[in-house]
Order: C-alpha cells, then sequence, then structure tokens
C-alpha cells in the first residue's frame, strides 16, 4: 500500500512540470468517494482531479496516469495560453 505522500512523489516523478508536492500539487484521500483527491495549482490555475483507486495504483506501478496526465496537459496548455 501506499499513502499520499508517495502518491504524490509519483506524480511529480511521471510529470515533473507539474511542480512541487504541498505547493503546487496536493493529495489526498476522499473516503466517501474512495478516490484520490490530486489538486493542481499554478499561477491563478487550479484543477482538482478525481483519480481512481485503480489508476492510482498503475502510477505506483510506474506506468502513466493517463487520465490525470490529460488533465495536466490542459492545465499547462491554459497556463500557456495566457502568458501573451
Amino acid at each position: 500500500m501506499y499513502d499520499k505522500i508517495e502518491l504524490c512523489k509519483k506524480i511529480t516523478h511521471l510529470y515533473p512540470e507539474v511542480g512541487v508536492c504541498g505547493i503546487d500539487i496536493d493529495v489526498d484521500f476522499d473516503e466517501s468517494k474512495k478516490v484520490w483527491v490530486v489538486d493542481l495549482k499554478k499561477d491563478n490555475h487550479e484543477l482538482k482531479h478525481h483519480l481512481e483507486i485503480s489508476d492510482a495504483e498503475q502510477c505506483m506501478e510506474g506506468k502513466q496516469c493517463v487520465s490525470l496526465g490529460l488533465e495536466i496537459a490542459q492545465l499547462m496548455k491554459n497556463i500557456e495560453g495566457n502568458q501573451f
């Protein structure tokens, strides 16, 4: 099993553009929904992503977190779009 710190570190390892655990990215387990909530913040942008347990386990095994990766890509695109 893994905890939120390990999951956060794995996400930032797979997606280094995300930022720093505890600052740009926060991970918590939602007991009521049984999902990991990944909260990404960059500048004035924020994204909350619900990561299913099976997806989180794939991340921990070193595989890509596909749904999270798509969300991160969209967040980065939105941030880059606002820099002009």
